[in-house]
């Protein structure tokens, strides 16, 4: 797989952690609750969430023969390490390092663009992503989707074998 598909693939991602919550913090004023340990504790949420987002796209890579753009998505079914857990870790991840941000960045406005964000996100994977994967992978899908939350992970990872 070309390294400028992979790189294209995070077009939405920054869009939706940079590009966004930028616009936001720069062009409407922010709101006073920020202090030292909002400020630790968004930072650290964003690095967890950047890392979950990248663990997941890896694997997407290496064992999907695909990234996480939905126009070069993934041809194999991939339940590894955060899909073992919960079905939407990127969205999850995302969301986590949009929080981190609300907090680092002093900003409800973020915190209002991360609640945007969850609900399109989740009208898009119930009414169409759900759909096109249960086309795509079947039984092994719909098996998936009972044994996996869609948004709040379980406490042990499922032994799941597609």
């Amino acid at each position: 797989m070309s390294s400028w598909k992979i790189i294209i693939s995070f077009i939405l991602p920054a869009l939706s952690l940079v590009g966004v919550p930028w616009i936001i913090h720069t062009w409407i004023e922010n709101l006073s609750f920020s202090t030292s340990f909002a400020s630790i504790t968004g930072f650290i949420m964003i690095l967890v969430g950047i890392s979950f987002l990248a663990w997941s796209s890896v694997l997407f890579v290496a064992f999907g023969n695909g990234t996480l753009a939905p126009w070069d998505a993934p041809k194999k079914m991939v339940v590894l390490g955060p899909y073992r857990y919960v079905r939407n870790p990127m969205a999850i991840a995302i969301i986590t390092a949009l929080w981190g941000e609300t907090l680092l960045f002093n900003s409800f406005y973020i915190l209002g663009w991360s609640l945007i964000y969850w609900v399109f996100n989740h009208l898009y994977i119930v009414y169409k992503e759900e759909k096109e994967l249960q086309k795509k992978y079947g039984d092994a899908y719909e098996r998936y989707m009972d044994e996996v939350p869609r948004w709040m992970p379980l406490e042990k990872p499922v032994q799941f074998d597609p």
